[in-house]
């Protein structure tokens, strides 16, 4: 079993940054993919990025170049920087975890668990 606990997220400017963090407890960040997905209201939960156990990374067209996955430093931790934020990325953010194959990788099906969410609002 493995819990994930979000962390980070908050209200930023057009242009800003911000930083969400995931930590997991009851498994090894290894032992998964770790993802992240975005739910913004009236529409469907959509990916964002994900570092998978080999440890490559993979990302939305509309994230690219902007948001980075990272593993954190405290133990069990991974990390999305976001840059240049739009209020497009505005959204509930979600972290999770699972065991897809590749060509699974953005399907939120697949992941077993998931964090409890945070709120990004990019607004002037």
């Amino acid at each position: 079993q493995v819990q994930l606990v979000n962390s980070g997220g908050g209200l930023v400017q057009p242009g800003g940054s911000l930083r969400l963090s995931c930590t997991a407890s009851g498994s090894t960040l290894s032992d998964y993919s770790m993802a992240w997905f975005r739910q913004a209201p009236g529409k469907e939960r959509e990916f964002v990025a994900v570092m998978r156990a080999t440890g490559n990374t993979y990302y939305a067209d509309s994230v690219k170049g902007r948001f980075f996955m990272s593993i954190g430093a405290e133990k069990n931790t991974v990390n999305l920087q976001m840059d240049t934020l739009k209020p497009e990325d505005t959204a509930v953010y979600y972290c999770a975890a699972g065991r897809p194959i590749l060509s699974s990788i953005r399907n939120a099906n697949v992941y077993s668990y998931w964090g409890q969410g945070t709120q990004v609002t990019v607004s002037s």
